[in-house]
């Protein structure tokens, strides 16, 4: 079973984006999504630097677009909300994080 992971808080916010990381599976992806986009800054990268090639990870390009969030990790894919609804439906078993 593949989980689409959604984080929606920043690392200074939330204990969110290390519980979640600690928890992917072969896989498995993670969406960064409205305060949470902020994980993708140059800051955090090393977050993300022992992920299995698996793990694939996404941003809602809205949510950073909003907070004038441009130099990003280039691991993460940024889609669109159609994609996000796509992402949805591809995994078994959708969990946020809080």
């Amino acid at each position: 079973m593949t989980t689409l992971h959604l984080i929606n808080k920043t690392p200074s916010e939330s204990t969110a984006l290390g519980d979640s990381l600690a928890t992917l599976s072969e896989g498995d992806a993670l969406l960064l999504i409205e305060n949470g986009v902020y994980a993708a800054m140059p800051a955090y990268a090393e977050h993300f630097t022992r992920l299995p090639r698996t793990i694939q990870c996404y941003l809602l390009n809205n949510d950073a677009l909003a907070r004038g969030l441009n130099d990003l990790n280039p691991d993460f894919a940024a889609i669109d909300y159609d994609g996000f609804v796509e992402l949805s439906c591809r995994y078994s078993k959708v969990v946020s994080w809080f």
